[in-house]
């Protein structure tokens, strides 16, 4: 078979965050498998060297068109339809509607459409908005109703698509979970960003579902019984943290106690999550939760909501809030600080959980998710 993957998002420095991750980490271990497919990966320029072949049977290809553009949608079809392939992977919604070569679609979430407001990007002009969100759920709706199978990171994401799309049968999707990057294996990195001793940490994005904001009310109680306490939020430099760094500034009593990390490298992250006191997911939605397993890998005791797909995907290895009530959070977080036994509980659940994941069996499952596609 001659299989494409539109990794374009390779890398969580170019693809951002878990999404990235799950490109990278699939590519590196489908090559891994042995077996006659041949497969084409379209890259783009700034993630074309990051891309490491260590099989003859995988092959480079520059794609150079950013995704959620115009350009994605006219041209990028064509382009795979000329390689002339049995069958192209796309990770994410964003499929070309003229795309005629069959293909897979992972879908992470539905975000968008439990969160329309998480839609809303750089621009306030309630116009473009409303166009381009028209446009994600026409493009949304081509990916999930014409794609051979889908892809789903975990059930909860499988039923949220059963929940919008009541026509696509159960059997169509497929629940694969994402696996857990040993990061613990770098050598951690943190003297070149003065991280403070004692701190929370959040890693990850600043969309509006992600409830930074009201992470940071709570950070303000948490703090009047925890004085030498620090936040720490580290993630792509986008314009969400500029307008959260506006946000942290007008709270006076804690503005000096909350550090964002820009764009941080998996070394920084590394030793981010090898210094935290706890992790903390705040995430009204969230279709895996990704930081919060690799948090665990360091010995962090976490602390997350209980909605989405967290309660899934953590069990009992984290304490649960309810994202939309501020004193909960404060409670659990102030709960877990000051209860040696239950960090350490937590820590011991936490290293029991992350060995349920793995990138080699997520790999394997995509592979006859391929197989049976093709055939």
């Amino acid at each position: 078979m001659l299989i494409g993957i539109d990794a374009r998002m390779y890398g969580p420095n170019v693809g951002g965050g878990g999404l990235g991750r799950y490109v990278e980490q699939l590519i590196l271990e489908l090559q891994k498998i042995e077996n006659n497919d041949r497969y084409v990966l379209f890259l783009k320029k700034n993630n074309f060297d990051d891309c490491k072949i260590t099989k003859e049977n995988f092959l480079k290809k520059t794609t150079n068109i950013h995704w959620y553009t115009l350009k994605e949608q006219l041209s990028l079809g064509k382009i795979i339809d000329d390689q002339k392939l049995d069958l192209i992977h796309f990770p994410h919604w964003n499929v070309p509607l003229n795309i005629k070569t069959p293909f897979v679609v992972t879908i992470h979430d539905l975000i968008l459409l439990e969160e329309p407001y998480s839609s809303r990007t750089t621009t306030r002009n309630k116009l473009v908005h409303k166009i381009k969100y028209l446009a994600y759920k026409k493009v949304l709706k081509h990916a999930i109703t014409k794609s051979k199978h889908i892809i789903a990171i975990s059930q909860y994401t499988k039923d949220s698509i059963l929940k919008h799309f009541p026509n696509i049968a159960s059997e169509k999707i497929t629940v694969i979970y994402q696996g857990v990057t040993k990061l613990n294996t770098l050598e951690e990195k943190t003297s070149e960003i003065k991280v403070p001793d004692n701190y929370l940490l959040y890693i990850g994005n600043a969309y509006p579902h992600k409830n930074l904001e009201t992470l940071i009310k709570s950070f303000v109680d948490i703090s009047k019984i925890n004085p030498e306490l620090h936040l720490v939020l580290a993630g792509k430099n986008d314009i969400f943290y500029e307008r959260l760094n506006n946000f942290i500034k007008k709270q006076n009593t804690v503005m000096d106690k909350i550090k964002i990390i820009p764009n941080p490298t998996d070394a920084e992250i590394a030793g981010l999550y090898k210094k935290a006191e706890i992790y903390v997911f705040p995430s009204r939605i969230e279709g895996f939760g990704l930081p919060a397993l690799e948090a665990m890998q360091f010995k962090v005791p976490v602390a997350s909501s209980n909605t989405g797909a967290l309660p899934e995907i953590l069990q009992d290895a984290a304490i649960f809030f309810s994202p939309t009530n501020k004193e909960d959070i404060t409670t659990k977080i102030n709960e877990l600080l000051n209860n040696t036994n239950l960090q350490n509980s937590l820590i011991n659940k936490g290293n029991i959980r992350i060995k349920m994941f793995s990138w080699s069996k997520t790999a394997e499952q995509t592979n006859r998710i391929y197989k049976t596609c093709a055939n």
